[in-house]
């Protein structure tokens, strides 16, 4: 019974750490070609930034990406000759999260973990 409340407590803290809030700084590095783009983006906490971050930093061309969960709006720096709004938007989408412009899919929001399973009727780009 021990073994059971003791992992239970592990599995708990874990949730409550992992939706923490987490922040690393990344170098934006600028050049002619870099284009910048505010978009509202749904979601709840932490670990929510980190998703909707790393999903827009995953796309090719992209150098900084930042995402306020009082605000629900991220801000992207991006290289124009190697990608674009949509594709950026999409790649958000795609990991569960909807955009202003493009929804997420059931499937990729279903996988999201309880704390990040937004509203789909919350305001965003506030």
């Amino acid at each position: 019974m021990r073994k059971l409340v003791l992992s239970a407590l592990f599995i708990g803290l874990m949730t409550v750490v992992s939706c923490g809030n987490k922040s690393e700084k990344k170098e934006v590095v600028v050049s002619e070609n870099t284009t910048s783009m505010n978009v509202g983006v749904r979601g709840n906490c932490a670990m929510c930034k980190h998703t909707i971050e790393t999903a827009a930093k995953d796309v090719e061309g992209v150098v900084a990406a930042n995402w306020s969960v009082e605000k629900k709006k991220i801000e992207v720096s991006y290289d124009n000759t190697k990608t674009n709004q949509v594709a950026i938007e999409k790649a958000i989408a795609a990991s569960g999260y909807d955009t202003e412009n493009v929804a997420s899919n059931e499937a990729s929001y279903s996988e999201l973990p309880g704390c990040c399973q937004y509203d789909h009727s919350m305001e965003m780009n506030q």
